[in-house]
């Protein structure tokens, strides 16, 4: 834990309407276990966030979400899920707009899971890549070249897209991650075609899977791995210090994602990491699309990351599976 961390400074929080509509159908589903996969493709990304990892001479690709339901990878008990789901009944979001948040909390292993829909994961995705490289320098029996440590400590602190775009094809492209997440414990996440490594597709379940790799000792990442990722993540630039931070009272380590898509002029918004609360570790991962702008999309990762914590900090310790 970086002891230096601190909240973000306040920001403008645009006044966003509660879709009740949308959260009662979402509350249903996820009280019986699943939410909804929404319908439609994805469309190419603009250079703003992430060429999405667009090489020379690549073809945009659309990716349309997978037509059946992403499983929970955590498997808390139904109360937990249907306590998150109630607490997202306020949830700040717009008409266009969906969300998923995963927590865990490291003491106990308490758990909660709202939503099993796939997003685009924008550049959280950089987060899978580092872990990816490692354990190809593990399985290698070396350290990372210092060129390599150039490029993962910019992609991660800067979320420097170039830098991903050269170690993405150094761990081997879509199936290199594919062969990471096998042993780092994700199981529902789809890498983006054609060095689109932007339009990977996750849950926040899996994101969750994702940050238990990095934070908790029993690993396919070694000690070293598990601590240079750490480190970085706790460092990244200041105005990257936004999303699950928010639900922070002390330290945190994270990683964002955000993407404007370049058919529709709506954002994807993510954030995952580590926040210290109320004394506890917990894991949080939100993943969400269709705002009308970033800060939209942040107003609404922000609050449904808080809303996660206190809820299961409220519930009753139930170990996860």
């Amino acid at each position: 834990m970086n002891p230096n961390a601190r909240h973000p400074a306040r920001r403008f929080r645009p006044t966003l309407l509660v879709n009740t509509a949308l959260a009662g159908t979402l509350l249903a589903f996820s009280v019986a276990g699943d939410a909804p996969v929404e319908p439609g493709g994805v469309t190419e990304p603009t250079p703003d966030e992430a060429r999405a990892g667009a090489v020379p001479g690549d073809e945009a690709v659309d990716h349309a979400p997978p037509t059946q339901r992403a499983p929970h990878l955590l498997l808390p008990d139904r109360a937990a899920n249907a306590a998150l789901a109630r607490a997202m009944l306020t949830l700040p979001a717009e008409p266009a707009a969906r969300l998923s948040v995963s927590v865990l909390a490291l003491d106990s292993g308490a758990a909660a899971t709202f939503g099993s829909q796939r997003f685009d994961t924008a550049s959280i995705v950089k987060v899978n890549v580092l872990a990816a490289l490692l354990l190809k320098a593990q399985d290698e029996g070396r350290e990372l070249t210092e060129l390599e440590r150039e490029r993962a400590e910019v992609m991660i602190r800067r979320s420097d897209n170039a830098a991903t775009d050269a170690l993405w094809w150094l761990i081997g492209g879509a199936s290199g991650l594919d062969a990471a997440n096998e042993r780092l414990g994700l199981t529902s996440t789809t890498p983006g075609d054609g060095g689109h490594w932007g339009l990977t597709q996750t849950t926040s379940a899996d994101q969750i899977a994702l940050l238990a790799a990095i934070y908790a000792p029993s690993s396919e990442l070694d000690a070293d791995s598990r601590g240079y990722l750490r480190e970085l993540m706790s460092t990244v630039v200041d105005g990257q210090r936004w999303g699950v931070s928010a639900a922070a009272d002390a330290g945190f380590e994270l990683k964002n994602g955000w993407l404007p898509r370049s058919e529709t002029g709506l954002w994807d918004v993510n954030s995952i990491g580590l926040v210290t609360a109320d004394g506890r570790d917990y894991l949080v991962a939100v993943v969400s699309d269709g705002h009308s702008s970033q800060e939209a999309g942040i107003a609404a990762v922000e609050w449904a990351a808080s809303r996660a914590i206190e809820t299961l900090d409220a519930g009753p310790v139930t170990r996860a599976t």
